[in-house]
């Protein structure tokens, strides 16, 4: 059984994509990050980043000790490696997929998040909108860019990382389907390669119940002020809260 400590969201459905994919017996933990629960001392025990998601596995590789892991790209890595799916096993292979691994975890997912941020949720925080007019344009001009790089490859292999299906594709997918949704259809409708590689990918069975996974955990109807107070959770953070929240850890046993 592996726990997936899990929020729906892009990042979250990393997670629950590849589970689904390498038909792996799982569970949610729900970490509901607009009430704060990334800084809990039991969460802080597995993810010190104070980010979601992550897994521990209790039937590691190798048997042994349950092992955590937190930041998707490991384990990602680590699941393609317990199953023996999507990721190639020569050398050669193996890094043309993890490239593209890094590339996501690195541009697409940090820039999306960056561009949704100015672009939407920001605008529920700052009164005077024209502040957010910079951050807004230079986010949204680097998703077009990592969009062109991805309908780039994409117009001359199926997948990112080749012909093959791979952790490539399951890491960059949750972002990559939302362009058109978060920055506007115009957007999508520039890049057909990669339009055509979302959509095929949303026919994948598998990866259709990971990105379901836990839907009805989002907080469904809220008030203006609540909104307000759980962004400020998520956005307004800084090495005092990330202190205090280690100092509940060091009090209740060290990571």
């Amino acid at each position: 059984m592996i726990d997936v400590h899990y929020w729906p969201t892009p990042n979250g459905w990393k997670a629950t994509i590849m589970l689904e994919e390498c038909g792996l017996e799982y569970r949610l933990i729900p970490v509901d990050i607009g009430a704060g629960d990334q800084f809990r001392p039991e969460f802080l025990r597995i993810s010190p980043n104070n980010r979601m998601p992550a897994i521990v596995d209790h039937e590691p590789v190798g048997g042994g000790d349950p092992i955590s892991i937190f930041e998707s790209g490991a384990f990602l890595e680590y699941l393609a490696e317990k199953t023996g799916k999507f990721l190639p096993a020569d050398t050669r292979g193996k890094y043309r997929v993890l490239q593209w691994v890094y590339w996501q975890m690195a541009n697409l997912g940090p820039m999306m998040g960056n561009a949704n941020h100015f672009k939407n949720y920001a605008r529920n925080i700052i009164d005077d909108h024209t502040q957010l007019e910079y951050g807004a344009n230079r986010f949204v001009g680097e998703v077009d860019r990592l969009a062109g790089v991805m309908d780039s490859q994409l117009s001359i292999y199926p997948y990112l990382a080749g012909d093959d299906y791979s952790i490539a594709d399951i890491i960059s997918w949750p972002w990559a389907f939302l362009i058109g949704q978060m920055l506007g259809k115009e957007m999508w409708e520039k890049f057909p390669n990669l339009k055509r590689w979302a959509y095929e990918l949303r026919g994948r069975p598998a990866l259709e119940r990971g990105y379901k996974a836990g839907r009805d955990l989002r907080v469904q109807e809220i008030s203006e002020e609540q909104k307000k107070a759980r962004q400020s959770v998520m956005f307004n953070q800084n090495s005092e809260k990330v202190r205090l929240a280690r100092e509940a850890v060091a009090r209740n046993g060290k990571t």
